[in-house]
């Protein structure tokens, strides 16, 4: 049995013009509401991978769909918000202004030492890639191999948990667009 972590192709990214605290929180909303570019192509190599695999899974944002669809419509089985991105929180501030991906590395860092403002937090991410993990073992004892199309920071929880729960793979599933880890039972 294989479960495949990939992360979603190279979404359409909103303006990275300076925001305070409290408008990244609405740039956050209109990121996770993004498209896959459209020059974002699946590589080679997870085009060829995808070709033996029996089935795909993907969060329910849009950049996973439409990177699982760029991979292979016809064998996505499931699309479910349990496998979202992990909650980015934000703050509430004005005055300062900063380049999204400063707020968005700020921000994570800050959530990853248990700040979760006006997001889900780390803990209860974990939580859920617990049952997330559930989910994909189930779909890979019934489809033997199984591809998930997902994000970044939430892969890299979901490698943790498949790797407590006897899944031999790396415990950095790849963080560029299109990359992925394998990990087998």
């Amino acid at each position: 049995m294989e479960i495949t972590l990939l992360r979603h192709g190279k979404p359409d990214i909103p303006s990275l013009k300076k925001l305070s605290t409290s408008a990244f929180r609405e740039w956050t909303q209109d990121y996770n509401a993004s498209t896959l570019s459209m020059s974002s192509k699946p590589t080679h190599e997870a085009l060829a991978y995808t070709s033996d695999c029996k089935a795909i899974v993907c969060s329910m944002l849009p950049r996973s769909i439409d990177s699982a669809n760029a991979l292979n419509a016809e064998k996505v089985v499931l699309s479910d918000s349990i496998f979202n991105e992990a909650g980015l929180p934000s703050g509430n501030g004005h005055w300062l202004k900063l380049s999204p991906r400063f707020w968005a590395v700020f921000f994570r860092v800050l959530w990853l030492l248990g700040y979760s403002r006006n997001s889900e937090s780390f803990k209860k991410a974990k939580t859920r890639a617990v049952e997330a993990v559930k989910i994909l073992t189930e779909l890979a004892n019934e489809h033997d191999k199984v591809i998930f199309v997902g994000h970044g920071v939430y892969n890299r929880i979901l490698a943790n948990e498949l790797r407590k729960t006897g899944w031999d793979g790396p415990k950095n599933p790849g963080s560029k667009h299109w990359s992925y880890g394998v990990y087998k039972q």
